[in-house]
């Protein structure tokens, strides 16, 4: 077991004044590794105790497991908790099929692979954005397996809201080339220039930007070429479905769907707000509970990380009571 303490050196050498909260999370022990899904190399954290009742957490589009870094910590004490980097992002690998169903089937052969149902209590999943999507559709293949399902945050509009959406160029994430390598940079702050969030909003705690920065690009040498690039394969931008369609059937597979299911988001958010809300209770989800985390924006865990934990301990605790 390690500690996440490693993971902030570069922090303190940029000046950050760090929070006792945001330290005391980081030295919270945890494993690192990597487990074989598909054939494919997946990289995990794990914080907890065996044994305890589980957790898996991932990440939105061209993110990583270590948004969770500082959230995990919080939950360590009483549940078995793997965050996951998604195929072709972070750490992980990535295959020739990924996509769609795909993702939705390895998260639950990662699930399989690190033990998570062997246990008495069926494992929760928490899920960011883009990853909520992929979770989403693990709970249509294997609801039955997993003791449901927290949504952070997916993108959800009324049809005309989302077309309105998409014409004004904000669109579903990823907008690079799937053919195109990586640019490499120079330097770290050259590659630290052009990190940026999407959607596009203001930093309300800069030293969780800077962590998330950090661990998005890695050191590289290709060939006379040195500097640094980003961690993501640009094979992720690929899209061989329809993806309006699948944003638009949304609302609805949310609202259809026959597992324990929560959503919390950002009261401010441009992908979810109360219309949403309203939208979702209008198309049968009138069960679901809906919990919007004050100032937050998109990025709960950057914007309010420790209202966002309290909202995730309400809903965890609300789902134990036998």
């Amino acid at each position: 077991m390690t500690t996440g303490s490693a993971d902030i050196v570069d922090l303190w050498a940029t000046g950050q004044d760090l929070p006792d909260w945001f330290t005391e999370a980081m030295a919270v022990p945890r494993e690192e590794a990597f487990v074989e899904v598909g054939g494919q190399k997946v990289h995990y954290f794990r914080w907890g105790k065996r044994g305890n009742p589980p957790l898996l957490l991932t990440h939105g589009f061209l993110a990583h497991a270590r948004c969770f870094a500082f959230i995990a910590p919080f939950l360590a004490e009483e549940y078995d908790i793997v965050a996951y980097d998604l195929a072709g992002m972070g750490e992980s690998e990535i295959g020739a099929e990924f996509e769609g169903d795909q993702r939705a089937a390895d998260m639950v052969a990662l699930a399989d692979a690190l033990d998570l149902f062997s246990g008495s209590v069926k494992p929760k999943i928490i899920a960011h954005s883009f990853g909520s999507g992929v979770a989403l559709t693990a709970m249509e293949l294997a609801g039955e397996r997993f003791g449901g399902l927290i949504i952070c945050d997916l993108m959800i509009m009324r049809p005309e809201k989302l077309m309105q959406h998409f014409k004004g160029g904000g669109g579903p994430p990823g907008s690079g080339k799937s053919d195109k390598p990586n640019n490499i940079y120079a330097d770290y702050e050259t590659a630290r220039g052009r990190f940026v969030l999407a959607p596009s909003q203001g930093v309300q705690t800069p030293f969780l930007l800077e962590y998330m920065a950090y661990h998005s690009m890695r050191r590289v040498e290709d060939g006379d070429e040195k500097g640094w690039s980003w961690k993501f394969n640009p094979k992720v931008f690929h899209r061989s479905e329809n993806d309006q369609a699948k944003w638009l059937q949304a609302p609805q597979r949310i609202a259809d769907l026959q597992h324990r299911l929560a959503i919390i988001y950002g009261e401010n958010s441009k992908l979810f707000d109360g219309d949403s809300a309203a939208y979702l209770r209008e198309l049968g989800g009138t069960h679901i509970p809906m919990i919007a985390v004050p100032h937050a924006e998109h990025h709960l865990m950057l914007d309010q990380p420790l209202a966002f934990v309290t909202a995730l301990r309400s809903v965890l605790a609300l789902w134990d009571i036998p």
